[in-house]
């Protein structure tokens, strides 16, 4: 005990603290507490093995009489003493001969062997528990995972704690990752307090959590299973599958197809009913041009169901196709516990894939953000093949030809004409500038434009001269099943950003593209188009909100969507916003082929 001297006052305290004694005071008050805990701890292991010894000792004498007796060949006959004065014999034990001895001085000792199955059984249940314990503390790598669970998850259908689960406080709309670590590696959620840990070994962050606020029910967020800790058995029970619904949402192909026939009308767990597929999206900041985006491509039916159907793009390895993928399965789950969805995750993997462009702390531009939306999960379907054709392409893609006039391009000589073909996602269109006088009477006034005049931009004979592409021309030769417009309504000059607000008086059905924009034949005989979703800014330029119009084809109805706020609107009010992004869909058009995989 000489070197407890020579210890400095923490290490003193950090031993005391070990053992659970007090470590105020001085060093020297420390000293002779922890010597005086020493020498009771010697004490103590002194006299355990004294007993250990002793009985160690008997356990040997006994064996030994009684492998004396079974060599000899004789038969021990045991009987109890008198009972009430009369003696009481029981019937004759004979002790079978062990089937294995020890040799070299460890005569009479058993073996493994020689033990009876009860105990043996029990003795390696203990040690499959240490190895548990000792060796597979946490579940962080999936050799461990596995062993856990074959040796843990046994599964009990009567779990006493079924009634402390609070559904009212989950919420799987966020990033899936331990509250305490941080990890996103094995992740299960508490059913009790709504909060993520990692693992369920021993020593993991989830069995701490259930030991310390006595909370016992926890669902693997990756497969749905639930465990009871800290006994680590798997709970089944079939009250458990609505929380599962909620965080694997599954459609079958009959669920999907029947989405646009009848109107479909959930009830959240606090009684307020919701319309799966037209239900608020949380905004955390500056989430709402994302929000109004996300709305309008949830009326595009075969992006829906392709989506939708998780089986069909399984295989894909883009974590932002994986996660939009989840996004509209939520939003059209009719099986939520609420009647919103928080499309944070999905757009923690867009703020990682852009390097934070695109965020939920900062206003961007819809026009942009669709764009490259619908381009990288093109990419991310087709594995990076730009030519390969995808459920995007199918729904999106039109042709156009690009003509720009020779000697029109600052510091490029050209001989001819260059004619190119190109692909689009959507087509962008100018206004007219505003006047900047007007007269006293005409000062309330707004200006306005209609859209086949703005269209026109596309007929092969306006040219569009700018100094850095030259004097062009477009023409559109192929037309996508769901046309995108873009309204240019937003410039930026030296000092500040200027928002035109001139009205731009569209059709809602039956817009007819051919009459004003020249199409071949073929094309012509499909170009009339139904209005399905549109995006309009409200307040100054520099802010301001994005907002959007949807419609619900089961009901035929017109829903004005800002991020929670969803409330029927009448279709003549949709051409009265400022409006940003039109979509049409074409109207009786050939259907869309199956997406490849």
């Amino acid at each position: 005990m000489e070197h407890v001297s020579t210890l400095n006052i923490n290490q003193l305290r950090s031993e005391l603290k070990r053992r659970g004694l007090d470590g105020k005071g001085k060093k020297a008050m420390l000293v002779e507490r922890l010597k005086g805990a020493l020498q009771e701890e010697n004490q103590e292991t002194k006299t355990t093995q004294g007993n250990e010894r002793g009985n160690e000792d008997r356990t040997t004498q006994d064996e030994t009489k009684g492998n004396a007796a079974s060599e000899e060949g004789t038969t021990n006959t045991f009987s109890i003493g008198k009972k009430e004065g009369r003696e009481q014999d029981l019937p004759s034990i004979r002790v079978a001969e062990p089937s294995t001895h020890a040799v070299d001085g460890n005569l009479g000792k058993r073996t493994l062997e020689d033990r009876p199955e009860q105990e043996r059984v029990v003795e390696e249940s203990a040690a499959k528990r240490r190895h548990i314990e000792l060796g597979i503390e946490d579940e962080h790598t999936p050799r461990n995972a596995r062993q856990i669970d074959e040796r843990t998850s046994q599964p009990n259908v009567e779990c006493p704690y079924l009634d402390t689960i609070n559904r009212g406080v989950l919420d799987f709309d966020f990033e899936k990752c331990c509250s305490v670590s941080l990890s996103p590696v094995n992740v299960y959620a508490c059913l009790v307090c709504g909060k993520y840990f990692q693992g369920r070994g021993p020593k993991s962050h989830a069995y701490t959590h259930s030991l310390e606020s006595d909370h016992h029910m926890f669902m693997k967020l990756t497969t749905g299973k639930v465990y009871c800790l800290p006994d680590g058995y798997e709970v089944v029970d079939q009250s458990l599958d609505d929380i599962r619904r909620v965080l694997h949402a599954d459609f079958t192909e009959e669920h999907i197809s029947s989405l646009d026939e009848c109107p479909i009308w959930a009830r959240s767990l606090d009684g307020n009913e919701y319309m799966p597929g037209t239900v608020g999206l949380n905004n955390t900041k500056h989430m709402d041009y994302a929000n109004s985006v996300l709305q309008c491509l949830m009326r595009v039916t075969p992006l829906r169901d392709f989506f939708l159907n998780s089986k069909m793009y399984a295989h894909c390895q883009s974590k932002l196709v994986q996660r939009f993928g989840e996004l509209v399965r939520k939003l059209w789950n009719p099986h939520n516990f609420k009647g919103h969805v928080s499309p944070l995750e999905f757009m923690q993997a867009v703020s990682q894939e852009t390097n934070k462009r695109f965020n939920t702390d900062e206003l961007a531009d819809p026009t942009q953000f669709l764009s490259w939306l619908l381009k990288s999960l093109h990419l991310g379907l087709t594995d990076g093949a730009r030519d390969k054709g995808s459920i995007i392409s199918d729904c999106f893609q039109g042709h156009m030809q690009v003509t720009t006039e020779k000697g029109s391009i600052p510091g490029k000589s050209m001989d001819k004409d260059l004619i190119r073909s190109m692909p689009f996602f959507m087509l962008g269109l100018d206004l007219p500038p505003t006047p900047l006088y007007r007269d006293v009477m005409d000062k309330h006034a707004i200006p306005q434009v209609q859209l086949f005049t703005i269209l026109q931009k596309y007929d092969g004979r306006k040219v569009s001269d700018e100094p850095r592409t030259g004097r062009r021309t477009f023409k559109v030769l192929n037309l996508p099943a769901y046309l995108i417009l873009h309204v240019k309504r937003f410039s930026r000059n030296s000092f500040f950003k200027e928002k035109n607000r001139t009205i731009v008086n569209f059709s809602i059905k039956g817009l007819d593209v051919s009459t004003y924009i020249p199409l071949p034949k073929a094309q012509a005989a499909h170009a009339k188009y139904d209005l399905i979703g549109n995006i309009f800014h409200q307040g100054p330029p520099e802010g301001g909100s994005y907002q959007c119009h949807v419609h619900r084809k089961s009901d035929n109805q017109w829903y004005q969507i800002e991020d929670l706020h969803v409330e029927r609107t009448l279709p003549q009010v949709v051409s009265l916003s400022e409006t940003y992004i039109l979509l049409y869909e074409r109207k009786c058009s050939p259907p869309i082929r199956s997406p490849r995989q």
